[in-house]
């Protein structure tokens, strides 16, 4: 794994505290680390065409 360094706002770094706080995540990288592949995912996401079902709209 790689070290980053970043800056984030101190209110940022105060949700992302609450959510390790009431056990969301274990630490602030992990919660970090979840939000990019959130962020990852998401950008996947928007670049694949549209799904097609395999049944009929009623």
């Amino acid at each position: 794994m790689e070290r980053v360094t970043l800056r984030i706002p101190k209110q940022q770094i105060d949700e992302v505290e609450r959510l390790v706080d009431t056990g969301k995540f274990p630490n602030r990288s992990e919660a970090i680390r979840a939000a990019v592949r959130e962020m990852i995912n998401e950008e996947a996401d928007d670049e694949q065409p549209p799904k097609r079902r395999g049944w009929a709209k009623v």
